[in-house]
């Protein structure tokens, strides 16, 4: 398959949002130059487009490997919290066709590149709504497929989703309880929720099925990413 079609712009984006994709000379120019510097100036002018789109796609592909068994046919409706412009959502686009996906995303970029725990606030943010929607549809996703979010403007979707997928976002950079109640309200008996976390024992105390399905050892954070669903309350 081939890469993903990036502009520069959206090669800007995903760099925020996957800093691992940036080389060693930028990583030096970000350490050297600091934070607000890297996001607001050297992202614009020094990154080469056609190399960050091989690299996230190869990441997105190996992204979507861990995931991928446990799609059937019949999940229709896909929920993405925390998505960045939807690279793996356009793969799960290739693989499984005529699926509706659905995006909560905050639209701004902030000033400062942070990554961490935020604990009960999510104030970060590193998006464009409206370039996250070109990315999509220049990679051949139908524009009837697509339904993005705005987590602070709109108001959320209430449907019930098959699957609702927030890798390294939902409960590795903010509290899972920020977004217990809403994914409550969308789940059914067998939607599947799958994230990122450091603490997936704790979940066996709010979901009926935990099944670890990827061990990241050797990261800052030593999470793991879980498949969880049937809420016990």
């Amino acid at each position: 398959m081939k890469p993903f079609i990036i502009s520069r712009n959206v090669a800007r984006l995903i760099v925020l949002q996957r800093i691992e994709l940036i080389g060693p000379i930028l990583k030096k120019i970000r350490k050297l130059f600091g934070r607000y510097i890297f996001s607001s100036f050297i992202t614009k002018y020094f990154l080469k487009p056609n190399i960050i789109s091989q690299k996230y796609y190869n990441i997105m592909l190996n992204e979507f490997s861990t995931i991928e068994k446990f799609i059937e046919p019949n999940d229709n409706h896909f929920l993405s919290i925390g998505a960045g412009v939807g690279g793996l959502e356009l793969i799960i686009n290739q693989k499984f066709k005529n699926k509706n996906f659905f995006f909560i995303e905050k639209n701004y970029v902030s000033k400062k590149v942070k990554y961490g725990w935020g604990g009960t606030t999510n104030n970060e943010a590193y998006n464009d709504l409206n370039l996250q929607k070109k990315f999509l549809t220049e990679n051949s996703m139908d524009e009837s497929q697509i339904n993005i979010f705005d987590y602070d403007n709109d108001n959320l979707p209430e449907i019930n989703f098959d699957i609702i997928i927030s890798l390294l976002s939902l409960d590795y950079h903010y509290d899972f309880d920020l977004y217990k109640g809403y994914l409550k309200k969308v789940s059914k008996l067998k939607t599947k929720i799958i994230f990122d976390t450091i603490r997936a024992e704790y979940f066996r105390e709010i979901f009926k099925n935990v099944e670890v399905i990827k061990s990241d050892t050797n990261t800052v954070h030593k999470s793991k990413r879980i498949i969880c669903s049937q809420f016990l309350d």
